[in-house]
């Protein structure tokens, strides 16, 4: 096992009408004016954010509003909020949403905290000190911002998907009302269980000495996500379920299932931004769109790894050798995503780039990680081309 700090500073309210504790939670951690932050009408729609309003009022915390934020979230509307909240005087971040709303949120803070162009974070050129206080009130079980390190923005100017990762931009507390996330279609809720899947999957499938707890507690979450994702797709009114998923969301991403690990490959994560760039499809459907085409070409780099993946968290019964038992496994990992509505390839999330598309995102992927990605297999600018084409369906070589 490799040495490890874990840091998960957040407090979580969990369950029933938790979202009324919103103001005086943003007292508990010094707020006295919020920038509420959230994307499209649903929320209004569903009276959440007048929930909120009222909690800010009853807790004498005053707030203006930004709404806007899409999916892959826009470094266009970052800017207009830093503006905003530097001219009237915020001093906490309350984003209502998704991932893509408490990316942006944080985004925000980065920008207000440390000054200059907030892109440089993104684009690694700085590394952000601090960042403004923020709370998050849940909306989709799926990205896990409320508890992790981690934002990512899109430069629309030439479709450019970037992550920064830095403690400072962790939540002060997290609102998660499993409620809250019934009214999303179904196909966001498939693609939110993907992103939580894969979360712990990129720390999991990696390529070093593994403690046996940090296996287990992966295992498990992996599981419970893959059973309460089907139990969804025909009962999406189900709380139990709802609940299990939500938690499961945090869990993931916040640093637990991987504790004593390599820190994971995240191979599919950063190809995926590139696709999410360029195509602005959901992350979540990005992301099975690639898996199986990644797992084709690296596994055979550490096939033991992938052989305890599928025997222990997919069920696969062991083949006639261990080749068979990780293709049948890689197989069955496509089945329970076709399950729930999400792709397995470029056709199925509806994208057919052409191969200049395809060598502009490796080469993308390549600049920004100086040509060396992954730990599974180290893949350079020809094997996320390859890897592309193969997700593409125009080839089937395999490494």
């Amino acid at each position: 096992m490799n040495n490890f700090t874990y840091y998960a500073p957040t407090k979580v309210v969990f369950g029933r009408g938790t979202e009324a504790q919103a103001g005086a939670l943003v007292k508990e951690f010094g707020g006295t004016k919020v920038l509420l932050h959230y994307g499209g009408g649903s929320a209004e729609r569903t009276g959440l954010l007048g929930k909120v309003r009222k909690s800010l009022e009853e807790a004498g915390i005053a707030y203006v509003e930004l709404g806007g934020v899409v999916p892959n979230p826009h470094l266009s509307l970052v800017y207009e909020g830093i503006e905003l909240c530097r001219k009237e005087g915020v001093d906490f971040l309350l984003p209502v949403g998704g991932g893509s709303v408490i990316d942006s949120a944080k985004a925000i803070g980065y920008g207000i905290a440390n000054g200059g162009d907030v892109w440089d974070f993104y684009d690694r050129k700085r590394v952000p000190s601090s960042c403004m206080p923020l709370g998050a009130i849940v909306t989709i079980a799926a990205a896990g911002s409320e508890m992790s390190d981690s934002s990512v923005i899109t430069k629309e100017e030439g479709g450019i998907k970037r992550g920064c990762n830095n403690n400072a931009c962790r939540a002060k507390f997290a609102i998660m009302n499993p409620e809250l996330t019934m009214t999303l279609p179904a196909y966001q809720t498939a693609c939110g269980c993907a992103d939580i899947l894969m979360h712990t999957m990129e720390r999991y499938l990696n390529h070093c000495d593994n403690m046996e707890l940090t296996d287990s507690l992966a295992e498990g979450l992996m599981r419970t996500v893959i059973h309460n994702a089907l139990i969804l797709t025909d009962h999406p009114d189900n709380y139990e379920a709802r609940a299990e998923i939500m938690w499961a969301s945090s869990l993931s991403h916040n640093g637990l299932t991987g504790c004593g690990t390599d820190g994971g490959d995240w191979s599919c994560h950063r190809m995926e931004h590139e696709i999410g760039g360029m195509f602005d499809v959901a992350h979540g459907a990005g992301l099975t769109a690639i898996w199986g085409s990644w797992a084709r070409y690296v596994y055979k780099e550490n096939p033991g790894r992938f052989e305890q993946f599928v025997t222990r968290v997919l069920g696969v019964e062991p083949q006639a050798d261990q080749d068979a038992t990780i293709r049948k496994g890689i197989e069955a990992m496509e089945d329970f995503y076709r399950a729930i509505g999400m792709p397995t390839c470029m056709q199925e999330l509806g994208v057919d780039p052409t191969p200049e598309q395809i060598e502009l995102m490796a080469e993308k992927c390549s600049i920004a990680f100086n040509d060396n990605l992954g730990v599974v297999k180290v893949l350079h600018k020809a094997d996320m081309a390859a890897i592309y084409r193969m997700a593409a369906g125009m080839e089937r070589v395999e490494a």
